[in-house]
């Protein structure tokens, strides 16, 4: 027996074509959505990376800044020091520069330094005495004469470390310092040999002191620092 079919054609493809298009129409939306989503994160994404670069901008501004404050200090650094030194130089009879100058100038063949230290200790020296008898004051005088204030005197004592080839050397050094005119009371603290591998050397100690009461010219320490000059 056959079947008949009463639903027309045209139906059952229009059905088909509408359910095709609600098809097309849900992947469209999902296409959409998921475009809106990405398009979301990017954005999300993008603010972030902005957020980061003003962030690092800002250290950067703020590196810079400290930057040019610490080369300011330097420079000011740099400045005072140069001032402490001219001013040092200004206040002492003789600067450490020329002591160590001279220090230089007298060293022998085959002898260096490895250390100097310079120590200052201020004295007073008691205030010379009046020779003549005793003086009267006048009557009308009533205020008492100031006493003579003590002079004050510096004692620069020198520590001098160095090494030699033997004790020769060393004696030659403290010889040539001995006719120094700037030292005084050269003595020798110790002297000890060192080996190593085949070389022995001598390490020695000296002390001496500047002479009490001395003072340079700007002619004189030009002098031996232009003599240092020609020693390095």
């Amino acid at each position: 027996m056959a079947n008949i079919d009463f639903v027309p054609n045209d139906y059952i493809q229009q059905r088909e074509s509408n359910r095709a298009n609600f098809m097309y129409l849900v992947l469209f939306a999902v296409l959409m959505g998921a475009i809106a989503v990405t398009f979301s994160i990017l954005k999300m994404r993008q603010r972030a990376v902005r957020g980061e670069l003003l962030a690092l901008t800002r250290q950067m501004s703020a590196a810079q800044e400290q930057i040019a404050q610490l080369e300011e200090l330097k420079t000011k650094s740099k400045t005072m020091m140069k001032t402490m030194v001219m001013t040092a130089e200004l206040l002492e009879p003789v600067p450490r520069s020329v002591i160590l100058a001279s220090l230089t100038n007298n060293l022998p063949a085959g002898v260096s330094l490895l250390e100097v230290s310079v120590a200052e200790k201020e004295m007073q020296a008691a205030a010379a005495a009046s020779t003549g008898g005793t003086r009267y004051k006048p009557a009308a005088s009533k205020t008492p004469a100031a006493p003579e204030a003590p002079r004050k005197e510096v004692d620069t004592n020198i520590e001098i470390k160095g090494i030699a080839p033997s004790d020769i050397e060393v004696a030659t050094y403290i010889a040539q310092l001995g006719g120094s005119l700037l030292l005084d009371s050269v003595s020798l603290v110790e002297s000890k040999e060192h080996k190593i591998e085949e070389t022995r050397f001598r390490e020695f100690k000296l002390q001496t002191r500047l002479k009490r009461g001395m003072v340079l010219s700007k002619e004189d320490i030009r002098n031996v620092r232009q003599a240092r000059e020609q020693v390095l």
